[in-house]
């Protein structure tokens, strides 16, 4: 019997089954986003992003002759194909490419602030989803309507996965899993009333049908049944993990072992091929009347079915493209496990998801139907946000009740956790966040982070690792702190180059004397800042602190000393702006400093406990050693940020003008993101060699001058004329960079990305560089001539 309590249970578990993404392992005709792409029409073509190598490009097979790569330095995330038609998304989401049947390549889409997430083409309409900031906005966009097809994508929706046929398209929305359907108004009417009453996973369009799983597992199919597409294969809920379909005929992957069975087509066996029955794949995708598969063996492509070109059907169906990727390579968590073999396959560029194991079984009388009266949206809704919140709310409570005894607190016991630093071998999937994904959460990480946590504490004056000196010995390292040895300035004090007795070459930063001293509580308390944590911070880009000094009213910190000195003086020195020659005007190596510098800050927004709010990102603050590593220095104005990801307020706004995060100077609200905005600045300083405010004719931001220029794909226009014009993967590399620093600079800090995917970004564009004049890595630079 059916009790009140599982009753709820159920309810719960059918609503967060109903909310997980689709599985993303078989794809409709032309496929959403996927790594496998079948061209029809004129010529079949077969395409797919080859695994293993640095960058992910599209290998392409026709008429029997593995064609040259397309765009070979260029990575892409995913694949569709269609009718005449090919297109990419490039790495990222931020632009999406098509070629025609000569491979002529045609930019459709380029929009930094709306990557696209998911890919479909069919024959009349190529469709994409978007990462739209808002969630009101529609997120799915189509291009290329023919006469017969509505041009109105249903307002108001946001889907979850999408898919094009030969006349239709159709989504299935976020809230609800609805199928919504456009296109060929007749048909798409049709497809969409038949499926009114389905909560789906995933939907796929081919001719004049349109198959899908539902939240209890079962193979949905409607529409025309003509050539018995709408037959589908009698099994036990859940047994399949996706459907692909053509233009009669549907296949599925069994989750058992990987093995194909098709229908449809008129009953041709050839749809259900012998060759493949003791093959495991692990994704297919379907032409209009045959069917490719990616093996789970060897990650090879076979293709079979009736439709398939009769010389290569009979020869063989295995084809000689390399090795293919088995889903995207992604730096985001994923929804339920990591594929096995990853880190090799994406050759550390990320990771890709495995398939969601919805083997717990739900109860078909779950299954809900709905109401189509017009006027039962409303009630649509508030059922379903009572649902979720009392279902939640009951799991909750339950589980409390639980901790609660397991834990103790409920019997006057309290467990407690000691606070250990575990050795990482790998860096940990980015944590999702209330914010939708930047472009850049869509780009991979590469390589795994050898990092072990450093605690930081309070403020000390008696730091475990800073030597203590005496006023007198720092007197006689700076010649009595001469003119002639006064390097710079920081947040409390005058920075002199010093040599200390033992031949050790330091900087001696001294908090201000005399008249123009701040006061001593403000001076007190930026000693300490910079002290407390730079005494237990222990990174290659952050400077080193040496020592220390407190005697009287004197305060000084001694750091290791930079050869090269500030970051801001290679950009911007009278010395050095009409210079050519500097080694710093090279897209290489300003990618490389600003790759050096996002590590360091990375590292005190994730690595170090708590988390550091450095406050003061700027050029000046991006310090140079001998061997052109950038380090971060200045941390006066730092705070230990909040354990969690509540708002942390400090008691006023403090930064430098031009770099200073415009939301905390206006809300007085400070995060990890403030200094992302910094962050940005920089990136722009690097990339048009402007400061942060300049004067063109009057004073001006580098945001405001940089950032429209790279919303409008012109990126070019505004980049330092000293460097010269990238050219091919650098130019690539240099535009991920500005897309990486308009994202950065985003007024509202929820819009911009974390520190995560910020060095995930910069890596990337660091290994499409062209190494032909160099070789840069994280340590000494070495320059290997020609």
């Amino acid at each position: 019997m059916t009790t009140p309590f599982s009753a709820v249970i159920a309810a719960s578990l059918l609503i967060l089954f109903a909310l997980r993404p689709p599985p993303p392992s078989a794809h409709a005709l032309g496929g959403s986003a996927a790594t496998v792409a079948v061209v029809y029409g004129s010529a079949t073509t077969i395409c797919t992003i080859t695994a293993q190598p640095p960058v992910q490009q599209i290998q392409c097979w026709r008429n029997g002759l593995l064609l040259p790569p397309i765009l070979p330095n260029t990575s892409f995330d995913a694949v569709a194909g269609g009718r005449d038609t090919l297109c990419g998304v490039r790495s990222g989401g931020f632009s999406l490419l098509c070629w025609n049947t000569t491979f002529a390549p045609k930019r459709i889409y380029n929009n930094a602030s709306a990557p696209l997430t998911s890919l479909t083409v069919g024959a009349t309409q190529i469709c994409a989803l978007r990462n739209v900031s808002s969630s009101e906005s529609d997120n799915a966009i189509c291009w290329r309507q023919n006469s017969a097809s509505s041009p109105h994508i249903p307002r108001y929706s946001q889907f979850r996965v999408i898919s094009s046929g030969l006349l239709f398209s159709c989504g299935v929305t976020r809230i609800g899993n609805r199928v919504l359907c456009w296109g060929d108004d007749a048909i798409s009417n049709s497809i969409q009333s038949e499926l009114q009453n389905y909560s789906m996973l995933n939907i796929q369009v081919g001719g004049k049908f349109a198959c899908g799983i539902n939240v209890t597992g079962y193979i949905i199919c409607k529409g025309s049944n003509d050539s018995g597409q709408l037959n589908t294969p009698l099994e036990t809920a859940r047994d399949f993990s996706g459907v692909a379909v053509g233009a009669n005929h549907g296949c599925a992957i069994r989750k058992t072992n990987g093995a194909v069975v098709c229908w449809g087509g008129d009953g041709n066996a050839q749809f259900s091929s012998k060759i493949t029955d003791d093959i495991s794949f692990e994704t297919i995708v379907a032409g209009p009347d045959f069917t490719c598969g990616l093996t789970t063996s060897n990650f090879s492509i076979i293709c079979w079915g009736p439709g398939w070109p009769n010389e290569y059907y009979a020869s063989g169906i295995l084809l000689p493209l390399p090795k293919t990727l088995p889903g995207p390579c992604i730096d985001t968590a994923c929804e339920c496990n990591v594929y096995p073999g990853s880190e090799i396959l994406c050759s550390g560029n990320g990771h890709i998801c495995g398939h969601c194991d919805f083997s717990s079984p739900i109860p078909p009388f779950l299954e809900p139907a709905v109401v189509s009266h017009p006027n039962s949206r409303g009630l649509r809704r508030g059922l379903l946000a009572f649902a979720i919140v009392g279902s939640v709310g009951g799991i909750a409570g339950i589980a409390t009740v639980i901790y609660c005894f397991w834990t103790g607190v409920c019997l006057g016991k309290k467990k407690i956790h000691n606070s250990v630093q575990p050795t990482m071998t790998a860096a940990a999937p980015p944590q999702p966040n209330s914010s939708p994904p930047s472009r850049s959460s869509t780009l991979r990480r590469q390589g795994s982070r050898l990092m072990r946590r450093q605690r930081s504490g309070t403020s000390s004056k008696h730091a475990d690792k800073a030597e203590e000196f005496t006023f007198a010995d720092l007197v006689a390292a700076t010649n009595d702190f001469s003119l002639e040895n006064k390097i710079g300035g920081g947040s409390f004090g005058v920075v002199y180059r010093g040599k200390l007795v033992d031949g050790r070459e330091v900087a001696i930063k001294r908090s201000e004397t005399g008249g123009k001293a701040k006061k001593f509580q403000e001076k007190e308390s930026a000693f300490e800042s910079e002290l407390a944590f730079l005494s237990r911070l222990h990174h290659k880009h952050l400077v080193r602190l040496v020592g220390y000094c407190h005697e009287r009213d004197e305060r000084l910190l001694v750091y290791e000393f930079m050869k090269n000195g500030a970051l801001h003086d290679h950009l911007h020195s009278k010395n050095n702006v009409e210079k050519s020659s500097s080694f710093v005007n090279s897209w290489k190596v300003r990618i490389k400093i600003s790759l050096d510098a996002a590590r360091g800050i990375e590292y005190l927004h994730n690595y170090a406990v708590p988390p550091i709010i450095h406050r003061d990102i700027k050029s000046s603050n991006i310090l140079l050693d001998a061997n052109w590593t950038a380090r971060v220095s200045d941390f006066g104005l730092s705070l230990m940020g909040p354990e969690d990801d509540r708002d942390y307020r400090p008691t006023k706004a403090a930064g430098t003008v031009g770099y200073i995060d415009p939301e905390y100077y206006g809300l007085n609200v400070l995060t990890a993101k403030s200094d992302v905005y910094g962050l940005g600045v920089v990136l722009l300083e690097l990339l048009t060699g402007k400061r942060a405010i300049f004067n063109g004719g009057e004073p001006m931001s580098v945001v405001d001058y940089a950032v429209p220029a790279i919303m409008g794909g012109e990126v070019g226009g505004v980049l330092d004329e000293r460097v010269g014009r990238p050219e091919g993967s650098e130019a690539e590399a240099v535009e991920l960079v500005a897309y990486t620093a308009m994202h950065c600079v985003h007024l509202e800090g929820k819009d911009r990305p974390t520190m995560n995917d910020i060095v995930a970004n910069l890596e990337r564009a660091l290994a499409l560089c062209d190494d032909s004049h160099g070789s840069i890595s994280s340590g000494p630079i070495s320059i290997l001539s020609d």
